[in-house]
């Protein structure tokens, strides 16, 4: 059992996306970002797969052919597409997300990849993990995923500042 290792990535992931959200002024985002981490059912399972390098929801989803931790999660965390879908004629489709959730979904990334990667972090590492799951993405929303992606190539190529600047100023239309 893994309990303060998860507690600390945990807190660790937590802290780095508040301090990310807040550079883009979503205030409430960074305070409540992914609190259901600490909801017993993610929690636990966490605690038991926990990698260290990666989710402990892939360990779980190999090991039990599903993760309830997952489930759980994307329901109440409007920062991932997946909370995103609805019915639509053909199936379930993705729904455009708002634009704050989709800068909260960069700052997960980025934080989620400095966290994993430690001090090997690189900043394409978020869009080389965005690039390992198109075509997968089904129910990604294509404005969504256009969005996210520009925004993952700002930081990959131009850096922290420059991402941060054109999520402030030309994603949310703030100074």
């Amino acid at each position: 059992m893994h309990f303060w290792d998860h507690l600390k990535t945990v807190r660790r992931h937590r802290a780095l996306v508040r301090k990310h959200c807040f550079r883009l002024g979503l205030y409430w985002q960074g305070l409540t970002h992914d609190l259901s981490k600490y909801s017993p059912v993610e929690f636990w399972a966490g605690v038991k797969y926990f990698q260290g390098d990666h989710s402990p929801n892939d360990q779980q989803r190999k090991v039990e052919g599903y993760s309830a931790s997952w489930l759980h999660h994307k329901g109440r965390n409007r920062h991932h597409f997946e909370y995103w879908t609805d019915y639509q004629k053909d199936g379930i489709c993705g729904v455009e997300m708002p634009k704050k959730y989709v800068a909260e979904m960069f700052c997960d990334r980025l934080a989620a990849s400095k966290v994993y990667k430690g001090a090997d972090f690189d900043p394409a590492d978020p869009y080389r993990f965005f690039e390992r799951g198109k075509g997968r993405q089904l129910l990604l929303h294509p404005a969504t995923e256009a969005l996210l992606e520009s925004i993952l190539i700002k930081l990959r190529d131009e850096g922290e500042d420059a991402a941060f600047d054109y999520v402030r100023r030309e994603v949310l239309g703030k100074p």
